[in-house]
């Protein structure tokens, strides 16, 4: 199963089309940390992460994760856990994962720079919530209603083509 970003705003499975967001800098081949842009290339997907607090378990063939309030996202590309999960340490440049806004009451890891993880070359980048459609920082974004539609049509063997 392939899940499609065809332009810049439209992501596509099977006969669903959904209205989305990607980085502001739209999407780049050859991706820097910073750089404000999409991944270009053929991802598998990870696991998604849900705000147990705020949203209900998800509907899903993916592996799930509830977000705890010491969760983040290391992407300081000095550091030995970069681009990956970390428990919260002030000593680690980090995103955190249990937001005050709602953009990551649910999100999927999109598997870029995840395996053989390459420093600078970019972190963080997953499928979140939206509302208006604001431009993100390399990350793909929807509506909370196509996400929940989305999740139901995708397993762990999905793929996403991003160009």
């Amino acid at each position: 199963m392939l899940l499609t970003l065809k332009n810049k705003e439209t992501l596509v499975i099977d006969d669903f089309i959904f209205k989305c967001s990607v980085g502001k800098n739209g999407t780049k081949t050859r991706k820097t940390e910073g750089d404000k842009a999409t991944p270009r290339g053929k991802f598998s997907l990870g696991k998604l992460y849900y705000r147990a607090d705020r949203v209900q378990k998800p509907v899903t063939k993916l592996s799930i994760k509830i977000i705890t309030k010491n969760m983040g996202w290391c992407d300081d590309p000095t550091s030995n856990y970069y681009n990956k999960e970390i428990k919260i340490n002030n000593k680690l440049k980090h995103e955190k994962l249990f937001k005050k806004n709602n953009s990551y009451n649910y999100f999927i890891v999109i598997n870029y720079n995840t395996k053989k993880i390459v420093s600078n070359k970019g972190s963080a980048i997953f499928i979140h919530l939206t509302k208006k459609y604001k431009k993100t920082a390399g990350c793909i974004a929807l509506q909370e209603k196509d996400f929940l539609i989305l999740i139901k049509l995708i397993n762990k063997k999905t793929k996403i083509k991003i160009y």
